[in-house]
Formats: structure tokens, sequence, C-alpha cells
């Protein structure tokens, strides 16, 4: 399959302002449409990411201005308010296009959505939160058997952070982030940039429900996880599919200084994008996994490290 690029996907973005009508509508809309033959725009930003290799928008009426027309264009006034995976196809390279919108928190009851498990949040726990990245969710995207597949990136799809838990269940219910993916696919792109080649960065644990999270709470878990937000991931590069970290610094050993390359990247994609500033931690290898990094988007910067 190709690999997307803002070039490539440029005939996408003309297209969907076309349709959404929207060029006169917001400045910066107005001014992807003036470059849609190539290069960067504020609208491959709010589509692609600062990556270029988003394949998918969660869609929000407070996070996703942009994207609302356009989605309400193509599929109908009645699709942000529709929880579901809504395609289209860029004709130049074949490759999809999703927007994803959400079935609301309001939904959950007694811990559940649907018969799915979630728990509470700690934000229905106590009346004060540390901060506002620490409110409840929006919403939930409504993973099935059949959407599952659906690429959020180049690199991931939707099952990659979906909660290891109550295999049997569906639908299943995922809290997720654009920037977390866009900053998993700036990791990769730099990490290649400086020598280490990356087939696959494998998401050990993406969104646990705070269900799932409370389980491990004392045994290496943070009450407060970000996972619980959709904005955290733990990774490994695992070229050779054996399910744990490759030898990326090629000292014959698997072990915490494998992470601490993935570490190094992050620093750098920080530093160019300081607006995904986030948490960072190595983890060393144990009995029942190798050594992994933790990478988020909280919003300031929080490093820590064991082994």
């Amino acid at each position: 399959m190709p690999v997307p690029s803002r070039r490539s996907l440029a005939p996408v973005v003309a297209a969907l302002l076309a349709l959404a009508g929207a060029g006169a509508a917001h400045p910066a809309v107005a001014r992807a449409a003036g470059h849609a033959g190539g290069g960067v725009t504020p609208l491959d930003d709010s589509l692609f990411g600062r990556s270029g290799k988003l394949r998918a928008r969660i869609v929000s009426r407070s996070r996703s201005p942009l994207a609302i027309p356009i989605l309400e264009r193509l599929f109908g006034d009645s699709a942000i308010a529709v929880p579901g995976v809504y395609t289209i196809e860029d004709s130049a390279t074949g490759n999809p296009f999703s927007f994803i919108t959400l079935r609301p928190f309001e939904d959950k009851a007694r811990g559940r959505v649907g018969a799915y498990r979630v728990g509470n949040w700690p934000a229905e726990k106590r009346r004060r939160i540390r901060s506002e990245a620490y409110s409840n969710p929006e919403g939930f995207i409504e993973v099935t058997p059949d959407n599952q597949d659906t690429p959020v990136s180049d690199h991931f799809r939707l099952r990659d952070f979906l909660t290891h838990d109550q295999q049997d269940v569906w639908p299943k219910f995922l809290v997720l982030r654009d920037e977390l993916v866009d900053k998993l696919e700036l990791v990769i792109d730099d990490l290649e940039a400086h020598g280490t080649h990356v087939a696959r960065l494998a998401v050990m644990s993406g969104f646990r429900t705070p269900q799932y999270n409370a389980n491990g709470v004392g045994r290496g878990r943070a009450r407060d996880s970000r996972h619980q937000f959709g904005d955290a991931a733990d990774v490994f590069v695992d070229n050779d599919g054996d399910g744990r970290m490759d030898d990326l610094n090629h000292d014959h050993h698997i072990n915490t200084r494998d992470a601490k390359v993935i570490l190094a990247a992050v620093e750098r994609v920080e530093r160019e994008h300081p607006e995904l500033v986030g948490g960072a931690g190595t983890y060393r290898a144990t009995r029942a996994h190798g050594p992994f990094l933790h990478i988020d988007v909280r919003g300031d910067r929080a490093r820590w490290g064991r082994g």
C-alpha cells in the first residue's frame, strides 16, 4: 500500500474544502485552499496531523471545529450526533481517511457503557481534580469487530489502543486522542531519521478503563494514570515480531538502554513540537514483558525511569 504524504493527500484536502464549502468560513481553511496543491497547510495539521500520517480524526464539538463542517457536508448534518466511523477513500492513493464521532460520556451508567465495564474516572469520585487534563473524557469511540481495524494513522489501528480485558464483549469503548497518535508517528519518523529502523512500534498498553487500571494500582500503575484519558501509550520497537523490545543500540542486550533510544526521539520531537509535551518513562523488563517506554501528551513535561 502506498505511504500517504501531505502531497499525495492534497487532492483529498482540495475535495474536502470544496465539499465543505468552508473556505470563506474560517481563515485557516481559506489559507489551506490556496495551498491545496502541496506543502504544509493549516488544514493539513487539522486533518492529517503534524506528522502528515494521521488517517483518521476523532471529531468532537469542543476539539474539532474545522472537521465538523467537512463531516456534516460529506455525511449529513446528523453525523456529529450519531457515533460511528465515517470513511472516505483518497482517489489518488486508495487509502482511506476516517472521521470518528463519539458516544457521549453521559451514556455511561453504573460504571458501564452498554455491556462494557469501564468504571469511574477520578473526577467522578472527587470534587476537585489536579488540572483540566484530569477532567472526564468527552466521549467514547465505539469499537466493533467490523471497525476495529480502522487505520488511525500509517502505523496504528483502533484495536492497537483497546483495553486488554473483556475479550468477548462487543462493542468495546475507547478513549483516544489524535495528539497521542500524531506524537507516536513523529517519534517513528525521528527514529528513522537517526538510523533506527521501525517497521513496528508495538503498543503494549494504550487506553485503560478506570476499572482495568485500578487492578494494577500499587503494582506499577498510577491511580490517576494518563492511560485512562486516552493520551498515553506504553510502546516498544518490535521489528522481528517476537513481542519484545529489539536491540536498538546494538549492544547485544535487551534492556532499558534500548528504551532510552526511543526516549531520545521523544525529547527531540518535544523540542520541535512543544505543544505535544508530556510524560515519558522507561521501564525495565519483567517476566511478563520486555523493557518499554511510556509516552503521553498530558501537556506538561514529566520524566521518570526504572532500571
